[in-house]
This record gives structure tokens, C-alpha cells and sequence, in this order.
């Protein structure tokens, strides 16, 4: 039996708005990116979805995480309220560039901190060949 299972993420992404179409059919994700504008209502939405949703351009298919196959009523309303809450929903590419900056800092932190300690040294051999030329004793 084939199970096909969809969703849909709506988001700005300056300066439109973006809908992100997700469609796992036979443990097979392929991806579609519409370009809605203006911010569109719920009921613009829907009605986009049923009028366009069979001639959408979806991506070729590629592997995708397996799902679970049965979930709590109550447990997926909350989980859709936390994800629609959290600050920072995005695609998975906007989420690659956020770690790519973090790596980014915690590189040059460590690079920082490497040329301090260097610089620490420097001053504190200066220091000390300026001790030893003055008890040369001449």
C-alpha cells in the first residue's frame, strides 16, 4: 500500500512570502518552492492548493527519514503549536547558512584568543630581554 503523506510552510523570506510544498511518497521526499508576494491569507492558501497543487514542479525525489506511523491527537496539535511559535522556521538551507555563522564565530573566537595568548608571550619575552640587558653588569 502506498502512503503519501504532504505538508505545507508558509514564511517570509525577504521580501516576499514563501510556500515551501513537502510530498513523501514511498520513503521519497521531493520539494516545491512557490512564491506567494503579498502575505497570503488562509483561505488564499487553500485556494492556491487546490487549484494548482497537480501542476506544481516538484524536485526529483531523494531519500527521506522514516515517520511515524501513528500519533497522538493531542500530542501533534501540540507539536504544530510549537512549531509554529518557534522563532526561526526556515528551510533547511537557511538553517545550514545559521550553523555555517555559528562555526564561523566559534573559529574566529578561537583564532582571537590564539593571537592574544601569542601577543601575551611576545610582551613577556620583551619584558624579560629588557631585565637581562640591564644585570649584564657593565
Amino acid at each position: 500500500m502506498d502512503k503519501i503523506t504532504g505538508k505545507l510552510t508558509v514564511f517570509f523570506e525577504e521580501p516576499f512570502w514563501v510556500g515551501v510544498f513537502e510530498r513523501t511518497e514511498n520513503g521519497k521526499l521531493s520539494v516545491c518552492k512557490v512564491t506567494f508576494g503579498a502575505e497570503p491569507r488562509d483561505y488564499d492558501v487553500m485556494d492556491f492548493v487546490q487549484k494548482n497543487y497537480f501542476s506544481l514542479q516538484f524536485s526529483p525525489a531523494v531519500k527521506a527519514d522514516a515517520i511515524k506511523e501513528h500519533t497522538n491527537p493531542k500530542r501533534a496539535q501540540r507539536e504544530a503549536r510549537r512549531q509554529t511559535n518557534e522563532t526561526g522556521i526556515g528551510t533547511k538551507a537557511q538553517q545550514a547558512l545559521q550553523l555555517q555563522r555559528e562555526e564561523m564565530k566559534t573559529e574566529r573566537k578561537t583564532q582571537s584568543k590564539a593571537q592574544r595568548e601569542s601577543e601575551k608571550e611576545r610582551k613577556f619575552a620583551l619584558k624579560q630581554q629588557k631585565r637581562k640587558e640591564k644585570h649584564r653588569g657593565r
